[in-house]
């Protein structure tokens, strides 16, 4: 049993080691409307060919000391930062759960929040291959993965209609996607018209609908509120620290990316628990 455990954790972890590596492709590529299939990887400084022996996650970037091998420019911590959270979030989603289509739906969910949080890091920018991919695939699990949330089933029954249990996750993942993001393109949209600049951009509000679809409508408000939190703490110091005028764009996909894994790892009342509710 231990042996087989070890085997199964140590087959997902290089996997995610693996598509760690391609994330940050994707987080490099996308922004800047780049194939993630060629060429293949080069360095952004001097454009020179890396060679598979210095592609290998994390290890590469430990043995040559973060630095290019060719012009000695040096390589973001980003890169071994991305690879070896997206394997130890494989790791736990396994260890939950273990070989199943539940971890597979969590392993896909943590792999596009953080490509989606590290994207808008670093170039305010969210790929809709994340957001819009993301938001399908989230829709096509939950009718095999049940959404843990009761909101559309609760409205389907007030209305008389009681759905399969198949229906009646996807019905959540839809409920989840729609409202807050519709909700939230409301706000942003009046915001613009009333103060005359962009208040959210519509990256978020794929985003939202994305986070929406796979943990439905309660997980996708504990997010919001969690993200709206932290974005206001952490933005305002940072903006204090750097300087900045009070009006600068934050990259609130990076906090929402950050709070939508911590329910995905957590547990989707986690923090109405922390708060000390029941």
């Amino acid at each position: 049993m231990p042996e087989f455990v070890l085997a199964e954790q140590g087959i997902v972890v290089t996997l995610g080691l693996l598509l760690g590596s391609f994330l940050n492709v994707c987080i490099h590529r996308w922004p800047n409307d780049l194939s993630v299939v060629k060429p293949r990887s080069f360095c952004p400084h001097c454009e020179r060919p890396i060679a598979a022996y210095d592609n290998i996650p994390v290890l590469s970037y430990l043995l040559l000391g973060g630095k290019c091998r060719h012009c000695k420019a040096s390589i973001s911590f980003r890169y071994p930062l991305v690879e070896l959270l997206t394997a130890l979030c494989f790791a736990w989603f396994t260890a939950l759960h273990g070989l199943t289509l539940t971890t597979a739906a969590n392993c896909v969910f943590a792999f596009l929040l953080i490509g989606l949080s590290f994207s808008d890091l670093e170039t305010l920018l969210l790929p809709d291959e994340l957001t819009l991919g993301g938001t399908l695939a989230g829709l096509a699990f939950s009718l095999f993965v049940p959404v843990r949330d009761s909101s559309f089933a609760l409205t389907a029954s007030l209305a008389g209609f009681h759905p399969a249990a198949r229906w009646a996750s996807f019905g959540e993942a839809v409920l989840g996607a729609t409202v807050p993001a519709g909700i939230m393109w409301l706000i942003g949209y009046l915001f613009e018209k009333i103060r005359h600049k962009e208040g959210l951009g519509l990256g978020d509000v794929k985003m939202i609908a994305m986070i929406g679809a796979f943990l439905g409508l309660l997980g996708m408000l504990q997010t919001l509120i969690l993200a709206s939190i932290a974005g206001s703490v952490i933005g305002i110091i940072w903006l204090k620290l750097a300087g900045k005028e009070t009006d600068t764009y934050q990259p609130f996909g990076t906090f929402l990316g950050a709070a939508a894994l911590l329910t995905a790892l957590l547990g989707p009342n986690w923090f109405w628990l922390l708060l000390g509710g029941s």
